[in-house]
């Protein structure tokens, strides 16, 4: 006779030779319903888009605010210490190509970025003026190093189809990448570093509906204990475990009281959401997320750790310590390809002025210098960055 589950308890050798059999003799039986080992998602791009962004509602809103509010922030470009209006290579990122305008290909990197820890950016060009950038989904490049241990060339894969992008001088493919200390050549997604807090938090999510699909009872037993002997015929089991499944299972089925007799008694197995500390346990799952990609949990809406005096107190921190330094590093990798593309140095620079998370700080900056009578025209004007 066998047993439906195999005992939590067993050793990995004995739950192979007992998985499925049933207790024989005068002690009776018990279904069992126990839990496994904990179980991981992986780290590459496709995982954790699939298991984050597409699943999970934190890592999802908290993609698209850093990569919303960063592709927001327009540039300004400089040439030998002045600005420049109307450059062809603000253009050229203001419409990378006839598919994107420059804030969809601005969030499309940034949450390639954020998500893989790498981004890569083609420009095509026809003849020698730059026509167009596109971006290379990441999962599909590879880096081919050289015998220098430096990257040759970059291969870039579609189905059947590879074609390879020399790396030599950068002119033809950019590669944007966030700091992986393994790792030379590949960058560190941050939503990897949070990977249990996103595991803790689906998994919590998926115990919580199986739960009610389950009349919201928790895993246990159902104990046989014979009287006088004996155990159930096949017939008896077979139909004890289908009144189980289709009585007392389903979300329209909860609250019914359940039937026992001749000896059966429910053992409870499982923790309660209460003795699991459940809300809880998903909040710091979900500030967890947040606290990998720099966001400030009251700006997602998660309670129990407004550390900020408001919340535009948190939005100014978010804007400061995690979008500009994103956009700075952007603007300064893209400097050096659109130099070697226009065949002249160019410096591009976030506009600080267009940010609007930041209007607190420019308005109390003009009250200042209004208010500094001791310096020029001139001054105040370079103070503020004209």
């Amino acid at each position: 006779m066998k047993l439906p589950f195999r005992l939590p308890w067993a050793l990995p050798a004995e739950r192979s030779a007992m998985s499925e059999t049933k207790a024989s003799g005068s002690q009776g039986f018990s279904l069992v319903a126990g839990e496994g080992e904990a179980r991981w998602s992986g780290r590459s791009y496709p995982t954790l888009s699939r298991e984050g962004f597409m699943k999970n509602p934190v890592a999802h809103r908290t993609v698209r605010l850093v990569a919303e509010a960063a592709a927001a922030i327009p540039w300004l470009a400089y040439r030998d210490g002045q600005e420049v209006e109307g450059h062809a290579a603000l253009a050229l990122v203001g419409r990378p190509n006839a598919h994107m305008g420059g804030a969809d290909f601005f969030e499309a990197l940034y949450g390639h970025l954020l998500l893989s820890g790498n981004s890569y950016v083609e420009a095509l060009a026809i003849g020698i003026r730059p026509a167009e950038l596109h971006l290379l989904r990441p999962d599909r490049v590879s880096v081919v190093a050289g015998a220098d241990g430096w990257p040759q060339a970059y291969d870039y894969r579609t189905g059947t189809v590879r074609r390879r992008i020399p790396a030599e001088g950068g002119e033809g493919l950019l590669h944007l990448k966030l700091f992986h200390p393994l790792d030379d050549h590949i960058g560190f997604p941050p939503l990897a570093a949070a990977q249990v807090a996103l595991d803790l938090h689906n998994a919590a999510a998926r115990w919580n509906k199986a739960l009610l699909d389950n009349s919201a009872r928790p895993s246990g037993a159902l104990v046989y204990q014979p009287k006088e002997g004996g155990n159930l015929s096949a017939d008896q089991y077979e139909r004890l475990k289908s009144e189980l499944d289709e009585g007392y299972s389903g979300p329209m089925r909860a609250g019914r009281p359940l039937l026992l007799e001749g000896g059966l008694d429910w053992k409870s197995m499982g923790l309660s959401p209460k003795d699991m500390d459940f809300v809880e346990a998903r909040n710091g799952a979900a500030r967890d997320i947040a606290l990998a990609f720099g966001v400030p949990p009251m700006l997602l809406g998660i309670p129990g750790d407004n550390t900020y005096a408001n919340y535009q107190e948190a939005n100014r921190a978010f804007y400061r310590l995690t979008v500009l330094p994103l956009v700075s590093r952007t603007a300064a990798s893209f400097s050096g390809l659109l130099s070697t593309l226009f065949g002249e140095p160019l410096r591009l620079v976030p506009d600080l002025d267009q940010v609007a998370g930041l209007a607190a700080e420019r308005d109390a900056l003009w009250a200042r210098l209004g208010a500094a009578d001791f310096l020029t025209e001139e001054e105040k004007r370079q103070a503020v960055g004209y």
